[in-house]
């Protein structure tokens, strides 16, 4: 049975037509039965890439294979499957990957190292390539510019429903286009990227300026995320630049020129990577953790994350306990500076403690009316510094022991 939707699932926004994309879904049956598993975009000759990758020590081959052909700069496919992630799977994973680049490089007319690769699913199985190379014809035939919610449904496992993004910019005076699809649900905690994410744009960018924005926006959306502290082995997000757009040369370094872009790109993948915490696993409610006061933003981030992934605390906030000894808890054991006696809690807005106290006279009504809705916030006042950070997080509930007790059943 498909898992029932998240109740923090949000509408797939209505996705235009970008120049150079053309995009398609399949059944290849590489795991599942009656849905596709096996997503295909065929790119406009010319089109940059660039791509940030877990830093998991084990990666799966398709990351390896993403790795080793990034620095060309260059892309003019990307093949994706489900349900399997093709990870620990020795020589016979690099030749599943090697079969399926070449095969979807005699179908687009280029080499084998300007496709791109992602896999996800189950980790130490060997990935049945014949399965996926023999379907690879029929999808590339059926390739539209519109499909983009069918690429997006393509790309799921335990997601529960699909995620994409999209707006728009201006480069130079001339309106450019940012569409996004990505998949996540457990096994979130990313560091560089999150589970799978696919960016197009039609800009005409360099492949360093192109890298340079999306290595800042994913710091900014992606690592600051997590569900259950796990870094997959195959986090990969690729942007991809078609070039279709006209619109003035911009210099390889990016500079000033692309100041709109890199906003707009930002709210893409913000937007997607909390699309991924929404769905997160058995998640029943959004939690945005601030943290400011601390000694940098790099150190109010790892504040921010131990808090979010506390198992007491995330337990605490899907039994809608305003259990706010949790959140010192997690604070302090962060390995992040921190002093008691300056440490500030608030939950919904309403200050719980503050310079290592309870509040005198607080009153929890608000905070528990607060902790029964659908979108929790919590805020930690270190008191050392000018250093913040967000991050977003769900409640851990008895969901995700049933979804990942069974997920090779």
């Amino acid at each position: 049975m498909p898992p029932s939707i998240s109740p923090l699932a949000v509408d797939l926004p209505p996705l235009p037509e970008l120049a150079g994309v053309r995009l398609g879904a399949a059944a290849a049956g590489i795991r599942y039965q009656g849905r596709t598993d096996l997503v295909m975009a065929e790119l406009a000759p010319g089109t940059a890439v660039a791509g940030v990758f877990t830093r998991n020590r084990c990666p799966g081959a398709p990351v390896d294979w993403c790795r080793s052909i990034l620095p060309a700069g260059r892309a003019r496919a990307l093949v994706v499957n489900a349900g399997n992630a093709n990870v620990f799977t020795g020589r016979a994973g690099r030749e599943a990957v090697q079969a399926t680049a070449e095969a979807a490089a005699r179908l687009v007319g280029c080499p084998a190292r300007q496709v791109f690769l992602a896999s996800t699913g189950v980790i130490g199985e060997a990935l049945a390539h014949a399965r996926l190379t023999a379907a690879l014809p029929a999808l590339h035939a059926t390739l539209r510019a519109d499909a983009w919610e069918a690429a997006a449904r393509g790309i799921m496992t335990t997601d529960t429903f699909p995620k994409a993004a999209t707006r728009t910019a201006r480069i130079a005076g001339a309106e450019v286009r940012i569409s996004g699809i990505a998949k996540g649900s457990g096994m979130i905690a990313p560091d560089m990227a999150t589970m799978l994410c696919f960016v197009f744009t039609d800009a005409k960018i360099p492949p360093a300026a192109l890298q340079s924005a999306l290595a800042r926006g994913s710091e900014a959306s992606f690592n600051r995320i997590t569900v259950d502290s796990d870094t997959s082995t195959s986090d990969t997000v690729l942007l991809f630049a078609t070039g279709q757009a006209r619109h003035a040369r911009v210099p390889t370094a990016g500079g000033p020129m692309l100041a709109g872009f890199r906003a707009a790109l930002a709210e893409v993948l913000h937007e997607l990577a909390l699309d991924v915490v929404r769905d997160g696993e058995g998640a029943q409610k959004l939690v945005r953790i601030d943290v400011n006061g601390a000694v940098s933003a790099r150190s109010a981030r790892r504040v921010g994350l131990a808090v979010a992934n506390s198992p007491l605390v995330k337990t605490a906030i899907a039994g809608e306990d305003a259990n706010w000894g949790r959140i010192v808890m997690a604070v302090g054991k962060s390995g992040e500076p921190a002093d008691r006696d300056r440490l500030g809690v608030a939950v919904g807005g309403v200050w719980i403690a503050r310079a290592g106290a309870a509040v005198p006279g607080y009153d929890e009504t608000p905070v528990v009316a607060h902790m029964k809705g659908r979108e929790i916030s919590i805020t930690v006042e270190l008191g050392l510094g000018r250093g913040r950070s967000s991050v977003w997080t769900c409640d851990l509930t008895h969901g995700y022991i049933d979804i990942n007790g069974s997920y090779r059943s």
